[in-house]
């Protein structure tokens, strides 16, 4: 695109020669790290900002903001990170979101929740990739889960996140991810991924993501229509947007809306070749330039592949097998021998991917399956040592 980039990270010890000759900054201080980023620009004009994920989406807009660059308010970028704020802000804007509540974590939990409705889900007010994200089903599972999360949530650098969880109503359905971007203003859809399988806790491990929906027309209408209203609530405009939905008969209900694009390497499967990459249209947004639309056509999906069991990685078997299944496109092991793979809900990462085309979406499901039930990962028990004087 004939762009140069510049990457602001944690990165000052990298190998990667682009994070380490970018600009270092401290996350955890916001005023330090918009300082940083606003200097460089005195000396090297920027076409555009992007924040890569949750945790940088509100310094982006900031940084924009001061440079007058194409970006959302930082207040509503904001809103899409912290999942305490963003819920109360779509129930005053009569979104369709579940009944909730916050926890404080430093007060006895059972005198918080007298009277409320089993199934619930606690979560992390700002953790992603379904990390702490626990279902209860009556008031021991919730104190036990409380206190699960509290150690979880033990290292975060602001103090509130620390005290606190969400509680909210569990919502019985199928679960989808819309995939769309905002262009001055306006909504636009790429696709909606289905979840075959069911995501009914007590941890909440995605694995498949497969699209084109095979909901009815009406429901695909529905969704886009509620992340709209969440997109306007919040005050979005540009950018791309990534948000989970709970689908029943009732309503197409928002667990989720970020202004980013899907997480990891999930993103690979809306690739089209020289036609379309999703890179390319949300860099397109960041410096207001003609924006090329063409999502895949095919039936196409990804897994996650989830942790069956924790231990330090040491080897991966059966891959060649994995890759020989028909429709299988690609077959990516992300974390390297001598890792520990952690399950949730403490983990927040996949140890890969396994990408899939096909002619249908069912054909693509019983490939990702296929393949994976090739894979076996070998494991050894992680030893901890207790030293003592």
């Amino acid at each position: 695109m004939g762009l140069d980039v510049l990457v602001a990270s944690r990165g000052e010890y990298s190998l990667i020669s682009e994070v380490h000759d970018g600009l270092h900054i401290e996350l955890d201080d916001q005023q330090a790290a918009l300082d940083t980023i606003l200097k460089a620009a005195e000396a090297r004009p920027f076409a555009g900002v992007l924040g890569s994920d949750d945790s940088t989406v509100e310094l982006a807009a900031k940084v924009a903001h001061r440079l007058n660059l194409p970006h959302n308010p930082p207040d509503a970028a904001r809103l899409t990170q912290r999942k305490d704020l963003a819920r109360c802000h779509l129930s005053l804007n009569n979104c369709a979101v579940p009944i909730h509540s916050l926890i404080n974590l430093h007060e006895p939990v059972n005198q918080q929740i007298t009277g409320i409705a089993w199934p619930c889900v606690i979560k992390p007010l700002n953790l992603s990739a379904s990390r702490g994200v626990i279902r209860v089903n009556n008031t021991e599972e919730c104190i036990s889960a409380c206190q699960r999360i509290k150690n979880i949530i033990s290292e975060s650098a602001d103090e509130f996140e620390r005290c606190h969880v969400l509680i909210e109503e569990y919502i019985d359905g199928v679960e989808v991810a819309f995939e769309g971007y905002l262009h001055n203003g306006q909504l636009f859809t790429l696709v909606i991924f289905d979840k075959p399988d069911p995501l009914t806790g007590p941890f909440f491990e995605e694995t498949i993501y497969v699209t084109p929906s095979q909901l009815d027309f009406k429901v695909q209408q529905k969704i886009k229509q509620r992340v709209a209203e969440a997109c306007r609530a919040y005050g979005l405009v540009t950018g791309p947007i990534h948000a989970e939905l709970r689908v029943n008969q009732q309503d197409a209900w928002i667990l989720e809306v970020a202004s980013r694009t899907i997480g990891g390497d999930c993103a690979r499967s809306l690739d089209a070749g020289n036609d379309f990459n999703l890179e390319q249209l949300v860099i397109s947004l960041a410096i207001n330039k003609p924006v090329n639309v063409m999502p895949p056509e095919n039936a196409r999906g990804v897994m996650m592949i989830p942790i069956k069991q924790a231990g330090i990685l040491r080897r991966v078997e059966g891959l060649p097998a994995a890759r020989k299944v028909a429709n299988i496109e690609k077959v990516d092991i992300i974390i390297r021998e001598g890792n520990e793979l952690i399950p949730l809900p403490e983990g927040n990462q996949y140890p890969g991917y396994i990408f899939a085309q096909a002619d249908t979406p069912e054909e693509v499901v019983y490939a990702l399956r296929e393949s994976y039930d090739k894979l076996t990962f070998v494991v050894a028990p992680v030893i901890k040592l207790q030293l003592s004087r």
